[in-house]
C-alpha cells in the first residue's frame, strides 16, 4: 500500500482533525493553507493535507487520485485501477491520522475540494467508523447506484459549489445530493453565486460553521 506523503498543521495535542482532499492536478499544500483562516475558530484542531498517490499526467509538478479519461488520453481501466489503489492508499492515511493524533473518527471531518470531494463521498461512507462530516467543494458523487448497498455509515454531508463552475459542472451538486438523500444521508447544501471552479469566501464560511456544528467548537 501506498503511503501518502502529507503535510500537518495545529497543536500537538489536538482533540479534532480535519483533513483536506486536494483536486487534480494539486498538492496537499494547494488546501493547507485554508488552515490559517479556519485555524482561529477552531481552537485545538490539527490540520492534515496529503498528497494524492500518482504524479498527475496532466500537470507532473501536482498529483492526482486517478486519472480522468477526457483531459489526459487514459482509458476507463486505467482510472478505475487508480482510484481503487487510492481508496486503498487514503483509507490507510486516515486510519494512520487517528492513530496519531490519539483521536476515534468521531473527532475528524474531511474537506474534499474537486476529485478529492469524489474521493470523501467514496470512501468515507464506505469505512466501519463515521468521521463527523464530510464538506465537498465543487465535486460529484461517484458510483452513486452503489452507495445505498455500499454505505457502512452515513456520515452528515456539506455540498458546496459554484453555479458558474465551468470544470465540473453545478448540476453535479443536486445529483449528489439526491442521491445521498436517497441513500438516507443528513445533506446540506450552499451555492457560491457567480463562482467558478474555486472557494469562494462564502463557501469557506458556511463549511466553517458546519464543522464547527460537528465538532462542538
Amino acid at each position: 500500500m501506498t503511503e501518502l506523503k502529507s503535510a500537518r498543521k495545529g497543536p500537538q495535542d489536538a482533540d479534532a482533525v480535519v483533513v483536506f482532499l486536494h483536486g487534480y492536478g494539486a498538492d496537499g499544500a494547494d488546501l493547507l493553507g485554508l488552515a490559517d483562516p479556519l485555524a482561529p475558530h477552531l481552537p485545538g484542531t490539527a490540520f492534515h493535507a496529503p498528497d494524492a498517490p500518482e504524479r498527475s499526467i496532466n500537470n507532473p509538478m501536482g498529483y492526482q487520485w486517478f486519472p480522468i479519461p477526457w483531459l489526459d488520453g487514459s482509458s476507463e481501466a486505467d482510472a478505475k485501477a487508480a482510484m481503487h489503489r487510492s481508496v486503498t492508499a487514503l483509507n490507510g492515511f486516515l486510519d494512520k491520522v487517528l492513530a496519531d493524533e490519539g483521536l476515534d473518527a468521531s473527532r475528524m471531518v474531511v474537506i474534499g475540494f474537486s476529485q478529492g470531494t469524489m474521493m470523501a463521498l467514496h470512501v468515507l461512507p464506505r469505512r466501519t467508523d463515521a468521521v463527523a462530516g464530510i464538506v465537498g467543494f465543487s465535486g460529484r458523487l461517484l458510483d452513486a447506484e452503489t452507495l445505498e448497498s455500499e454505505a457502512k455509515v452515513k456520515p452528515p454531508v456539506l455540498l458546496i459549489h459554484g453555479d458558474q463552475d465551468p470544470v465540473v459542472p453545478f448540476q453535479d451538486m443536486g445529483l449528489a445530493g439526491d442521491a445521498l438523500l436517497a441513500a438516507d444521508f443528513d445533506v446540506f447544501a450552499h451555492v457560491m453565486k457567480g463562482t467558478g471552479h474555486g472557494i469562494a469566501p462564502d463557501g469557506l464560511s458556511v463549511a466553517l460553521s458546519f464543522i464547527k456544528d460537528r465538532l462542538g467548537k
